[in-house]
């Protein structure tokens, strides 16, 4: 009998645990989140964990609480904003799948964009580190952009072997899509005060995408059903 009223009563707690998690993986979301918005607009010396709180609504102490530092928290801020555009990329261009490097990358660099329309904060906030060469820049290099570049540099040496993509160093090319993907979220204002196009608005993203697409990509992905492997 005690034991079939301890089993239901872990039964009954389970859910409650569950939830519990969830509001923390939430909160910590949050959390990295705001940092990234903090760390962008202010730098790592200016930013502080209690800007970042106070951002939130939160007492200071429930970030430390999950971060115990600020080089932690910038650490993590990384490694999430990161992950979702690993997320991304492992839905739309999963490995394996039957696309051309050409259209595998056109995938993966739409999605770089996408995020960094969606999060203008992303491209200011790694910004920040390289105008002071930070010791950071060089953790989110080995730790973050060595296996991003790992992925995307053997695609573009064979886009480039296919005669798809001009030939020259594949880093040159990759820096070049990634200046591309931040083009409507470093230049949003300059654009919005110059000519009244607003970088928020959907259809000045989808026809400055579209301009790229059709300059980087337009040759391969109209010829010779490059879409799949070949």
């Amino acid at each position: 009998m005690v034991k079939k009223t301890r089993l239901a009563a872990e039964r009954r707690g389970r859910p409650r645990k569950r939830a519990e998690q969830q509001r923390s993986i939430e909160t910590r979301a949050s959390i990295l989140d705001a940092a990234i918005a903090e760390f962008a607009e202010r730098g790592f010396e200016a930013a502080s964990i209690r800007a970042i709180a106070d951002r939130l609504g939160l007492q200071h102490p429930l970030i430390t609480y999950h971060y115990r530092s600020k080089d932690i928290l910038w650490r993590a801020a990384a490694e999430h904003a990161f992950a979702q555009i690993r997320a991304q990329w492992d839905i739309s261009a999963p490995e394996g799948s039957d696309l051309s490097p050409l259209a595998r990358l056109r995938q993966e660099y739409t999605t770089l964009f996408r995020y960094t329309v969606a999060f203008p904060e992303f491209h200011r906030f790694m910004r920040q580190e390289t105008l002071s060469n930070s010791p950071r820049l060089k953790w989110v290099a080995d730790a973050v952009l060595a296996p991003l570049l790992g992925r995307l540099l053997p695609q573009i040496v064979e886009a480039q072997r296919q005669g798809f993509l001009p030939a020259v160093d594949p880093i040159l090319f990759h820096y070049m899509m990634v200046s591309l993907t931040a083009t409507l979220s470093e230049f949003g204002p300059e654009m919005q005060v110059t000519s009244g196009l607003s970088s928020e608005d959907p259809r000045v993203v989808e026809a400055y995408w579209r301009l790229v697409e059709e300059i980087v990509f337009g040759k391969g992905l109209k010829g010779n059903g490059s879409v799949h492997k070949r």
